[in-house]
């Protein structure tokens, strides 16, 4: 597994937006699945989003696609969570993760295993008050 950086966070108000950043670095260039996970306070880690590289397809947890974007810019080597209309019960702190996954393996199912594994890279805090 690998441990990455993510950074971005902050503290907002209910509606407000961030926008997470998670440097790839080259050596990692054959990661086909990359993620964003998030412990709440005195909670597990949970999966937030994911993309895979192949085909650019992506998966949400619950209700945060509409809210939630997961992209990468390959030219950068960054990840990205753009994440709108934030509410209280978003406040986290985010971890980006990624792995070389057997595509036959969907990226609901790698976050729901890859979330659980641990280890965890650097994290970034989000804060949203109401």
């Amino acid at each position: 597994q690998v441990e990455l950086v993510a950074s971005g966070g902050g503290s907002v108000q209910a509606g407000g937006s961030l926008r997470l950043s998670c440097a790839t670095p080259t050596h990692l260039r054959h990661k086909n699945y990359w993620g964003w996970f998030r412990q709440p306070p005195g909670k597990e880690h949970e999966g937030v989003a994911a993309i895979e590289t192949t085909g650019g397809n992506t998966y949400f947890v619950d209700n945060r696609k509409g809210r939630f974007t997961i992209s990468r810019d390959d030219k950068k080597r960054m990840l990205y969570l753009q994440m709108d209309n934030l509410q209280p019960d978003d406040s986290a702190v985010y971890y980006c993760a990624a792995d070389e996954v057997v595509e036959s393996v969907s990226l609901e199912a790698w976050l729901e295993g890859r979330k659980v594994e641990g280890s965890w890279g650097q994290g970034t805090q989000v804060t949203v008050s109401s």
